[in-house]
């Protein structure tokens, strides 16, 4: 059965780390950006902007369900200068996030507008995660140089 409270609690709990980490995907297109690799750096602006985009979803949510939005501290995340230590760390929070949102969406917390919600951000995070396997994949078949070099000239493959 539906927790309004533990519903409302779980939205804020993402709001929080996922409005961080978007702001974590802005810094690091700012970086990559810097670097040369101006079509990286607007994937990662675009991935922040949907990930923006869910965050006010969720807000909204939270609002409809008559709880309050908080702004709340979170942890410092690393930022790298590396594409591919990158590319791996991203990859792994998709994994870790994707296994917890799966966990909560089973828990049967969630009303059916909230759940359903979940299952278009779950399915964002999944195509996400999906990419970033493939860059890692790529790298590992044809060397990182290569990929860097086909990063700058055709830019991160859709």
């Amino acid at each position: 059965m539906a927790d309004k409270e533990k519903t409302i609690e779980t939205l804020q709990f993402i709001v929080t780390n996922l409005a961080a980490n978007s702001f974590g995907h802005r810094i690091q297109a700012k970086i990559f950006t810097g670097l040369g690799f101006q079509a990286l750096g607007d994937k990662y602006i675009a991935h922040a902007t949907e990930e923006m985009d869910f965050v006010e979803q969720f807000m909204d949510r939270i609002l409809d369900l008559g709880g309050e939005i908080k702004q709340e501290a979170v942890e410092a995340q690393p930022i790298f200068t590396d594409i591919i230590e990158f590319i791996e760390h991203d990859y792994n929070v998709s994994v870790n996030g994707i296994a917890a949102l799966i966990e909560l969406m089973d828990s049967g917390i969630f009303d059916a507008t909230t759940y359903d919600m979940m299952k278009l951000y779950l399915k964002d995070e999944e195509e996400d995660m999906y990419w970033s396997e493939q860059q890692l994949d790529l790298c590992k078949m044809i060397g990182k140089e290569n990929y860097l070099t086909q990063l700058l000239i055709n830019g991160p493959a859709e």
